[in-house]
């Protein structure tokens, strides 16, 4: 069953599962909320473009909302979902580019390390 509410996703996007301009690998099917203008965006690039203010990246205890579309199944996971997902959608099985980990840093709050 396909979602019917379709968010909005912003920046210079090139097809219906939110590939842009600088990003277009078969992988890259992902959009982040940003948490400083909680908007969709499919990487920080096209964030960059659009928004006149600094990136801030999701503190780690809100990790439990969601702030990741799928762009191959339009739904929204958790950024701990995300980040668990090894690189897969959990409801639809699409492939998430693992390089998208480089780039963490702009997005979350870095984890942690025990």
């Amino acid at each position: 069953m396909q979602k019917s509410n379709i968010l909005q996703v912003h920046g210079q996007t090139v097809d219906h599962e939110t590939r842009c301009v600088h990003y277009q690998s078969p992988k890259d099917v992902i959009a982040i909320k940003f948490y400083c203008c909680q908007k969709y965006f499919p990487c920080y690039k096209c964030h960059d473009e659009q928004e006149n203010h600094s990136i801030k990246v999701w503190p780690k205890e809100k990790w439990n909302q969601k702030a990741i579309l799928c762009g191959a199944c339009s739904n929204e996971l958790t950024i701990e979902e995300y980040l668990m997902s090894d690189s897969s959608c959990p409801y639809c099985s699409a492939k998430f580019n693992p390089g998208c980990e480089l780039h963490y840093h702009l997005y979350f709050e870095k984890k942690e390390t025990s």
